[in-house]
Order: structure tokens, then C-alpha cells, then sequence
């Protein structure tokens, strides 16, 4: 894919720290976000008042994840839509299988062209509802950014992870009320050890909230 000038321009310029952030992974990376520059909004993936802080708000926002996913750990992203953080996640760590479970049609297209284009063997794409594979299959991890509060979020994700894996979910700074108000049905649904991290992912951006939910 030729990357338009033009349209890198629309983006925040990322910063060296952030080109340090992801590393080996930094050309794929960055082709990831041209796909999102170019497609996103045509494919309704990202808004418009997006594109201006891809970077920040998107894509390093989303690697906040990588520290709470152990080596070689299977893991499921409930609800990737546009990729976040289960592409992203798959991307920096090619030593990771990531399972990217999306209900709607037209992001499951988008995620195959993305791993396809980006040559990723690390990746899969299931396109189901979370609730569909209750029974059926269970993760190490479980990762998910905005797709619901709390309560909610739980009942979707945490039949899939096994005994003693976590369920990682990127949450805003109401974080610790969603937490109260999910207390019963995390129990109900074997959460042990539940902690909320604040993550800066690079020094100069902003700090990242992360609800850590452990199986027992």
C-alpha cells in the first residue's frame, strides 16, 4: 500500500518516544495507522474528530494492554471493531495468539483485510458475539476498550477466561464506580483479586486506566 502524504497530515506526527514504544513493531505499526487514515472513517471505523489524535488516543492508548498479557498467552478482544486493542496488542507481540471476536460483518471484513495486509500469523478473526462462545473455548487473557460499562462487560467476558487468567479492560476514570456497581456479578462469576492501574505508556502522554480482573 503507497502511503499518502496528504493524509498523514490529518494525524498527529507520532513522537520518538512513541516510535520507542512499539519498537521492532514500529513500521507495521505504522502501516496500521495509514489503513486507519485511509479506510477508517469511509469504513465508519473511526470518527473524523479522531483522526487528529490517532496516535494518543487510539494506538497508544491501546498498548497499555501489553504489560498485563503474559508470553505466549492466548488471548480473546471482545469487540476489536476498528482493532483496538486486540490489533494493536497483536502487533507488538508477535510472541501472542490474539482472537479478535467481533459481531458486526463489515469490521470482521477489516480485520482480515488489516491481518492479511499486515502479514499477521498471530491473529485470528471470529465473527461471533462474546456470548456465543460461552462454554465453548477459554483464554488466558481477555481484553476489551469501550464496549460496556462494567456490570455488563463482565458477564460477556469472563466466562472466557480460564482458571487463573484476567480479564484486562481499558476503562475511563469512572473506572472504580463501575467496579462498585459490578461487585455481585463479578463475584458470581469468579473474579478474585480485582485492581485498577494507571498506565503511561509514554512519559509525555496521557495516563491510561486499566481494570485488571483476575479468575480464580
Amino acid at each position: 500500500m503507497e502511503k499518502d502524504e496528504e493524509a498523514l497530515t490529518e494525524v498527529e506526527r507520532p513522537t520518538a518516544e512513541v516510535q520507542e514504544l512499539f519498537g521492532l513493531s514500529w513500521s507495521a505499526m505504522e502501516h496500521f495507522a495509514q489503513m486507519l487514515v485511509e479506510e477508517g472513517e469511509l469504513r465508519g471505523l473511526i470518527g473524523p474528530r479522531e483522526l487528529p489524535r490517532l496516535w494518543s488516543r487510539h494506538l497508544v492508548n491501546s498498548a497499555a494492554v501489553s504489560p498485563f498479557v503474559p508470553d505466549e498467552a492466548a488471548v480473546a478482544d471482545v469487540g476489536s471493531g476498528a482493532g483496538f486493542p486486540g490489533m494493536v496488542l497483536a502487533i507488538m507481540r508477535p510472541d501472542v495468539t490474539v482472537h479478535l471476536i467481533e459481531p458486526m460483518e463489515r469490521r470482521v471484513v477489516w480485520l482480515d483485510d488489516v491481518a492479511r495486509e499486515l502479514e499477521l500469523d498471530n491473529v485470528e478473526v471470529v465473527h461471533a458475539r462474546a456470548e456465543e462462545l460461552h462454554k465453548k473455548v477459554r483464554f488466558d487473557v481477555v481484553t476489551a476498550r469501550a464496549v460496556a460499562a462494567m456490570d455488563k462487560l463482565a458477564r460477556w467476558t469472563l466466562p472466557l477466561v480460564r482458571p487463573g487468567g484476567r480479564l484486562v479492560a481499558l476503562k475511563g476514570r469512572r473506572a472504580e464506580e463501575e467496579l462498585e456497581a459490578a461487585k455481585y456479578v463479578l463475584r458470581k462469576l469468579g473474579a478474585g483479586d480485582v485492581s485498577v492501574e494507571e498506565v503511561r505508556p509514554v512519559r509525555e502522554g496521557e495516563s491510561t486506566v486499566v481494570v485488571v480482573v483476575t479468575k480464580r
